[in-house]
C-alpha cells in the first residue's frame, strides 16, 4: 500500500521504495551501522548490499498513512548492539517522519551480521 495525504491542491502519493530508499540512506549514516545485509533464504548466507541497494535490506508496511519498518542490518564489530538499535530507530523515526508527514508506528531491527571494521 502507498502512502497518501490529502491537501487543499490535491493527494500526494508516496511509493514504500521512496521510503525505503530514504531510510536506507538515513540508517547507514549511523553510528555503528556497516550496511544493510541481504538474506538469501535457500542457503541462509548474508551478504553486504551497495550503497545503490539498500532498500532490499528494509521491508516498509504501510496501513491507515502509518509506517512499519523492517531494517535488516550489519552492525560493526565491538558496539553495543541496544546502542547502535537506539540511534538507529531515533535516527530514522524523526527523518523519515520530516521527509514524508506520516507517522512512524514501529521501527524493527534485525541484526544479521557482524563485521570488522578497519
Amino acid at each position: 500500500m502507498k502512502g497518501r495525504m490529502d491537501t487543499e491542491l490535491g493527494q500526494v502519493i508516496i511509493d514504500p521504495d521512496v521510503i525505503a530508499s530514504y531510510a536506507g540512506s538515513v540508517a547507514c549514516e549511523c553510528f555503528g551501522i556497516v550496511g544493510m545485509a541481504a538474506v538469501n533464504m535457500k542457503d541462509g548466507l548474508v551478504r553486504l548490499l551497495r550503497r545503490d541497494s539498500l532498500k532490499h535490506g528494509i521491508n516498509v508496511k504501510i496501513e491507515n498513512n502509518k509506517i512499519t519498518l523492517d531494517f535488516h542490518v550489519i552492525l560493526a564489530y565491538g558496539i553495543a548492539v541496544s546502542a547502535v538499535a537506539e540511534n538507529l530507530i531515533s535516527n530514522v523515526k524523526y527523518q523519515v517522519e520530516e521527509f514524508t508527514g506520516m507517522e512512524i508506528e514501529k521501527v524493527n531491527v534485525i541484526v544479521d551480521g557482524v563485521r570488522v571494521i578497519d
